[in-house]
């Protein structure tokens, strides 16, 4: 048995005279390699090209490790020892001087400092995983070549990419867990909760679905927790004790040095300058998960090309939170989407934070202040209860929808009625809080002239012709029955109504939970296991 020297609690591999099924495995790495590439017009079909290439090298004392060529055989690469480099290449620039004059080769190209892996037992008909996930990481392997029996793979790549390559090429071959690096932004509320979410719950992942998730990186707006290792359950007093102040660079080189694999940036701030940084994050590897709407809300230039970014890099970017918290009613939609069904209308109670206002609000004799300040302390509105009470998060989360469904609508073509008196718009949080009067009056005005047995309700209509370049997009406040499908919605759920023409009449009701930092923290959860599967 061969034990493994740094992890004392591994079982190791045995050696025995029975062989596994699925036979042996193994990789292996040569670092200090160079890639000579012959290429030109003339090679294509000419006899004897390979036998003058091996016959020059041989009579130069050159091994060659690998041989590759295309079927087109306009291009020939080699690999060689990196020391023996420059003599290969002088070697067959001499050899092939006459068809240099001629035009048959036109160059004579060194690659240096590249590296070899080798995979032993790796079968070629599942070599499309471990290959996939190179791709994934931004890792592209410049030669590739085979054995006969196709149980022999080797790769050629960068020598800077090595050790990344081998991290992530090491669980897709030998079948353990694959390291999934996590970067999150923001730990109020919702961080915070995911944070703890995720220690808690990654050994029995790591178990089940054989994905080890390892926060690497932990920041707000000013300090970042740096630890290759993961960081532990005392993260709260580690990024107050050891925070350092940083910029974006500083984790992208934390990565590199490291040779992080599986990278994924998790947003949870509600900034509009950090969704800035998405494509800088896209260009060094990282796929995304955000429970912030803003960059989904933006112009739709930037909407549009930001998802060309996602696509040119092969990343995957998620936001299921954005609408609906834990819901999963954006996924949903993406789906009767792309299954080409015609959805008509979209409305409904989008914000659990308005829910439950409104809710408690029509049901009990309680002030409205009194209701804003419960909902406040229970992490149920944004920090500034303006954003909520602004319809802007509601009018947000209408349009994430519409352009769900390719609607090219901006924002400022959503009609969004403001419930925020003219007094209390202006000024600091403080200075609103300190204004509750103003709302009371308000608000109770409101209810008072409402029908008998009914209920108010904030929702957010999404209608039209839907098969357009624009749909129309409507946000208000609403008296319902009290006993119709909105009128009895409890708490702080969300209850969205999805009318298409194969439902007809009877729209698909998704409801549920639609506000709280557990809640939503459970849906970025989701998010990044969904990611980690398919990287």
């Amino acid at each position: 048995r061969i034990l493994n020297t740094f992890n004392n609690d591994n079982e190791g591999t045995l050696i025995s005279a029975k062989s596994s099924k699925e036979g042996i495995k193994s990789l292996s790495a040569i670092e200090n390699e160079a890639l000579i590439n012959l290429e030109g017009r003339g090679l294509l079909g000419k006899v004897g090209i390979d036998a003058r290439i091996f016959r020059t090298l041989s009579q130069n004392n050159i091994s060659v490790s690998i041989i590759s060529q295309g079927s087109s055989e306009r291009g020939i690469g080699l690999v060689v020892s990196s020391e023996k480099a420059h003599l290969a290449k002088r070697a067959l620039e001499m050899e092939f001087e006459s068809d240099f004059q001629s035009r048959d080769i036109n160059t004579i190209t060194i690659v240096s400092e590249v590296s070899v892996i080798s995979i032993v037992g790796q079968d070629l008909s599942t070599f499309h995983k471990p290959y996939n996930a190179l791709i994934k990481n931004q890792i592209v392997p410049l030669l590739f070549n085979n054995t006969i029996s196709g149980k022999n793979v080797s790769l050629v790549v960068k020598k800077s990419d090595l050790h990344k390559a081998l991290n992530v090429m090491h669980g897709q071959i030998f079948g353990i867990s694959k390291k999934v690096n996590l970067a999150i932004f923001g730990h109020g509320n919702v961080g915070g909760t995911l944070v703890d979410q995720i220690l808690a719950s990654r050994k029995g992942i790591e178990e089940r679905k054989g994905i080890n998730l390892n926060i690497f990186a932990l920041a707000n707006s000013k300090n970042l927790l740096l630890n290759k290792e993961g960081i532990s359950k005392k993260w709260v007093e580690e990024i107050n004790e050891k925070g350092i102040p940083y910029t974006l660079d500083h984790i992208f080189d934390y990565a590199k040095i490291h040779h992080l694999e599986n990278l994924i940036a998790i947003d949870n701030t509600a900034s509009q300058d950090f969704v800035a940084n998405y494509f800088d994050f896209i260009e060094n590897g990282f796929d995304l998960v955000s429970s912030n709407k803003i960059a989904n809300t933006l112009g739709f230039d930037y909407y549009r090309l930001i998802r060309d970014e996602l696509a040119k890099k092969q990343k995957q970017y998620l936001y299921e939170t954005n609408v609906g918290a834990g819901l999963p009613l954006i996924d949903t939609i993406k789906l009767l989407h792309l299954s080409g069904e015609n959805i008509t209308r979209i409305k409904g109670v989008f914000s659990g934070s308005l829910s439950y206002i409104f809710n408690t609000f029509s049901e009990e004799d309680i002030s409205f202040s009194t209701i804003l300040k419960t909902a406040i302390s229970n992490g149920f509105t944004e920090p500034d209860p303006r954003e909520d009470l602004s319809g802007n998060d509601v009018g947000r989360k209408l349009l994430i929808l519409a352009r769900e469904l390719e609607l090219e609508n901006e924002f400022d073509d959503i009609s969004i009625q403001n419930l925020i008196p003219l007094s209390l718009r202006k000024g600091n949080v403080q200075e609103f809080l300190n204004g509750f009067d103003v709302l009371d009056d308000f608000f109770s005005k409101i209810k008072d002239s409402q029908e008998p047995n009914h209920v108010l309700r904030y929702v957010g209509d999404l209608f039209g012709d839907l098969q357009k370049e624009k749909g129309n997009l409507e946000v208000k406040l609403i008296s319902v029955p009290r006993e119709s499908a909105l009128g009895q919605v409890k708490g702080s759920d969300s209850i969205i109504e999805i009318y298409t023409e194969s439902y007809g009449e009877h729209p698909l009701v998704i409801q549920g939970a639609g506000a709280g930092a557990a809640v939503t923290a459970r849906g970025v959860f989701g998010d990044v296991l969904r990611i980690a599967e398919k990287i």
